[in-house]
């Protein structure tokens, strides 16, 4: 028996040292998945992430947003008040995500993507999902912070409505996309695409693509 303890013993440091090389492995593999200027997931992360949390649930809501007149940001204040930008929108989003049980990733640039919950019946889960919406753009268009002055946000907001095995997530990618750059043609704000829309899709500029007509601009239905 005391062997067989004295094996053990000297086997731990040596388990121990496996555990810590493979949790410090498991750090940096996470990390290298996460976009370093904000710490959230990047596209292909976000993307594994997004299909197992759209598996869990009945209804779910993709959103894919964009920064309004972002390059302005640049030109006039400079790079790294776009950087600081950028920063916030990601910790904003991240935090509204983390709070709706949902997950969160930049697509790249000043683009990006997010899946959440949508609770509801029938008669309230539209409701509900616009709330969500408004929730979300005040939290991003709060000015953010830099040096001695306070920068002016905008986003546009397109969103997708998923009830389990209607579509894939690239669709409703492409869906949440389509109604992003509607609202944006519009001057900011969001649209929500209906729960079914069908149909070709129409090409606008910096290939770019919308559907057919829904809910745009600054209204949330």
């Amino acid at each position: 028996m005391s062997e067989l303890m004295f094996a053990a013993a000297a086997g731990a440091p040596l388990l121990s040292g496996w555990s810590v090389h493979a949790l410090r492995l498991t750090r940096r593999i996470e990390a290298a998945r996460r976009d370093p200027l904000t710490g959230l997931w990047t596209r292909d992360a976000f993307e594994d992430r997004a299909r197992k949390t759209l598996s869990k649930g009945q209804q779910q809501a993709v959103l894919v947003l964009d920064l309004n007149w972002f390059k302005e940001i640049n030109d006039t204040h400079g790079h790294a008040a776009g950087d600081a930008v950028i920063r916030a929108t990601g910790m904003r989003l991240g935090a509204w995500a983390a709070g709706h049980h949902g997950v969160a990733g930049r697509l790249g640039g000043d683009e990006f993507a997010a899946v959440t919950d949508v609770s509801g019946d029938a008669d309230t889960v539209a409701g509900n999902l616009s709330a969500k919406v408004l929730e979300l753009i005040r939290s991003l268009e709060r000015p953010v912070p830099f040096e001695d002055r306070d920068i002016s946000v905008f986003v546009s907001v397109g969103v997708a409505r998923y009830w389990r095995g209607t579509a894939d997530l690239s669709a409703l990618l492409r869906q949440a996309d389509e109604h992003m750059y509607r609202a944006k043609r519009e001057g900011g704000g969001a649209s929500i695409a209906p729960k079914h829309e069908t149909g070709p899709s129409l090409p606008t500029v910096h290939g770019r693509r919308y559907g057919r007509s829904g809910t745009t601009g600054k209204e949330v239905a």
